[in-house]
């Protein structure tokens, strides 16, 4: 591949276009050739609805023989680290119910789990409530990662200041703004066992929260995690309602409706921006991987998907 000679983003990304490269050749290129090339590689991993499944489905099971489980996720991840060490790895939530081990150990073995495959960040799911708020408040300290959220109030529980609006992480100097929502609770949770948690809109909280990463703390590029649902035939607020409302955040990592899709769907933003909606089904059947490579002035210039069963 010729040198690369560009004074800008414009020229950066026209070298490319010109050259048929701005998906397909970035992943046949190596670390250093990246790095040396001013370009940064963050490959974004990520489940969601994972619902206590540690161990594989059976033999026998109809739909799902032998697939999901956290030893092959596990598996999976590492090999992915061999190809690029640059990553984050999130879910958007329901990590509990499901499978007995949950009724055994009430989400201790998940969490632990998870933080020996070094998760970065969770939001609350609906079905982390199943037990009590108190019960995760109890397992927390299980947990090597960031609980997000921030449409919940949780200040007149067992929760309060234990669960952030959003955390930043630094991945080769690129800023990553991480955010989080989750559904009303009301009807859908039996009310003892969220207790005094106020569920807040979440649309104006996170364009408020996705605001200042960008604008004020200087975030290259935004995730949001979501455990709304993907899409409804009602006006119920889901990812593909909310994502052309929003302006600040690049990319929504969704959860709730169990959606399996291949390659997230890109939309625009109300600023007329591009803004992706991604989700990976269940059960940890699949796992959730972009790519997302960023030029020498952190200005984000390609995505590449490729959710995957495992």
């Amino acid at each position: 591949m010729a040198e690369f000679q560009y004074q800008n983003r414009r020229d950066f990304l026209k070298y490319f276009i010109g050259t048929s490269a701005l998906i397909a050749g970035f992943p046949a290129l190596s670390k250093n050739t990246l790095l040396s090339k001013g370009i940064s590689h963050l490959t974004i991993l990520y489940t969601n609805d994972v619902h206590s499944r540690i161990e594989p489905f059976p033999e026998n099971d109809p739909k799902y023989a032998n697939k999901g489980g956290f030893a092959r996720r596990a598996a999976e991840i590492d090999r992915i680290k061999q190809e690029n060490d640059n990553i984050l790895l999130l879910d958007a939530g329901d990590i509990f119910q499901g499978t007995p081990y949950f009724n055994l150990f009430g989400g201790e073995l998940e969490y632990k789990l998870m933080s020996m495959m070094q998760y970065d960040a969770t939001t609350i799911g609906n079905h982390d409530f199943d037990l009590g708020i108190d019960n995760i408040t109890k397992q927390m300290p299980h947990a090597n990662f960031a609980f997000i959220n921030c449409n919940y109030n949780f200040s007149n529980t067992s929760l309060h200041n234990k669960i952030i609006p959003y955390k930043i992480f630094e991945k080769q100097g690129i800023k990553i703004g991480v955010l989080g929502y989750g559904i009303e609770l009301e009807g859908l949770v039996d009310k003892k066992m969220y207790q005094e948690t106020i569920y807040q809109d979440p649309l104006p909280i996170a364009n408020a929260t996705a605001k200042l990463l960008k604008q004020d703390l200087n975030c290259d590029y935004v995730i949001a995690l979501s455990h709304l649902g993907f899409s409804y035939q009602t006006k119920k607020i889901s990812d593909m309602s909310m994502a052309p409302l929003t302006e600040h955040i690049d990319l929504i990592i969704g959860g709730h409706s169990h959606t399996f899709l291949e390659h997230p769907v890109k939309l625009k933003n109300r600023a007329k921006k591009d803004v992706y909606v991604t989700q990976v089904g269940w059960a940890g059947i699949w796992l959730g991987k972009i790519d997302v490579y960023f030029s020498a002035n952190t200005k984000k210039i390609a995505h590449n998907s490729n959710n995957r069963k495992i």
